[in-house]
């Protein structure tokens, strides 16, 4: 089997023959990575490429067609393989990537948002009871100013009033709590 043409052996590889492929491997081996190596300038780059290439020769063995000698279709794949891996931006090592920034609040920001959170609650709490249900109607449960009215049983206008008014409370109580977020 020695002897075979590389056509006879891309005959057996495409019926699956192993011994058939490691013999037309060992035959190309070296020229294809002297190749990728002269084009790619890197061993280990140009070992994947061959890789590859043998690969694609295994994959595809039974729809190669010999039209033009082998050596002259597996040294296209290696060269295309080639180029196409110069073209590709270059992988930067591991130690020079930073860590991604987390894209949660920080600690010290969150226990920020919470206390927050806890002084408009309590300064909603200490809203008249119309006020705090047209504050809580409104903005915590999204109904529009004629829904809270009809829950209120008091017109728009009368829902108007009673939101500026508690907004106006709001700001007073929450002074130091606003001017410290801007």
């Amino acid at each position: 089997m020695d002897g075979a043409s590389d056509e006879d052996l891309m005959a057996r590889i495409s019926q699956g023959d192993e011994r058939a492929f490691r013999l037309l491997a060992r035959r190309y081996l070296p020229r294809a990575l002297g190749l990728a190596r002269r084009v790619l300038g890197n061993e280990a780059d140009a070992e994947e490429v061959v890789q590859e290439a043998l690969l694609r020769v295994w994959l595809n063995a039974a729809r190669w067609r010999p039209t033009a000698a082998f050596r002259t279709w597996f040294y296209r794949v290696v060269l295309n393989l080639c180029l196409n891996r110069k073209r590709r931006a270059p992988f930067a090592a591991l130690a020079d990537v930073d860590e991604p920034a987390d894209p949660a609040p920080g600690p010290f920001l969150e226990i920020e948002h919470r206390q927050t959170d806890r002084l408009v609650a309590a300064a909603i709490a200490g809203l008249p009871d119309r006020q705090r249900a047209a504050i809580v109607l409104t903005y915590q449960e999204g109904m529009s100013n004629a829904e809270t009215a009809a829950v209120l049983g008091t017109s728009i206008s009368g829902i108007e009033t009673l939101l500026v008014r508690a907004r106006r409370a709001l700001r007073k109580a929450l002074g130091s709590v606003l001017a410290s977020e801007r």
